[in-house]
């Protein structure tokens, strides 16, 4: 899509699930991996933001020009270092997400002059997983001058696609689904596996 960007945010402390979320797998990829294809949707080259040191070796890298300030800080570095009216901005830890989904939402922002087109799933705003203009980084300057560090303290004008319209889209809400802790990635890469073949020889 014409003047798109993308940003995968990869930062991140990864406290509760013990370990660099961006680089744990699941089959032969790491999440930031799967995020950065499912971006490649929407925009060739995404921007990974988080510590080069970790990162480089996957794509372009950015770090935080205000850090310790979570999400936030990461949607600011994004809108800060972009030249693209439209920034799409996607957390690595969503590792069921449809690239085909991101499209479309992509689609949503292009019809819209809301500053953030955001999508609502299980009853909550997804904002690590929506479309940004530039034109909000005042805002969001303003909310971290605050010390407001929740994202939506940062929403004036919306466009919020609601979960009716995700799923008669042909879109499941598990693509949101965000795997934090321990037991959420090992439940993830269980269900991922495919069935064991039966031993050769073995009698039914």
């Amino acid at each position: 899509m014409q003047d798109l960007s993308a940003f995968v945010l990869a930062g991140g402390r990864s406290s509760r699930l013990g370990r660099d979320k961006a680089l744990v797998t699941l089959g032969d990829r790491n999440f930031l991996q799967i995020a950065l294809d499912n971006a490649r949707a929407v925009c060739s080259a995404p921007i990974i933001v988080g510590a080069s040191s970790l990162y480089a070796e996957f794509g372009e890298v950015i770090e935080d020009r205000i850090p310790g300030c979570g999400p936030l800080g990461g949607i600011h570095a994004a809108l800060s270092a972009t030249t693209s009216d439209l920034n799409l901005v996607l957390s690595v830890d969503m590792p069921l997400m449809d690239s085909n989904f991101l499209k479309w939402l992509a689609k949503q922002a292009a019809e819209t002059t809301a500053s953030v087109t955001v999508p609502r799933s299980g009853g909550r705003l997804q904002p690590l997983c929506a479309v940004y203009r530039r034109t909000i980084l005042p805002q969001i300057e303003a909310a971290l001058a605050r010390r407001q560090y929740k994202v939506e303290a940062a929403f004036l004008d919306t466009r919020v696609v609601e979960e009716g319209e995700i799923t008669n889209s042909g879109f499941t809400p598990d693509i949101f689904r965000n795997i934090n802790k321990p037991y959420e990635y090992e439940s993830l890469v269980r269900e991922s596996l495919p069935e064991a073949a039966p031993v050769k020889g073995s009698q039914r």
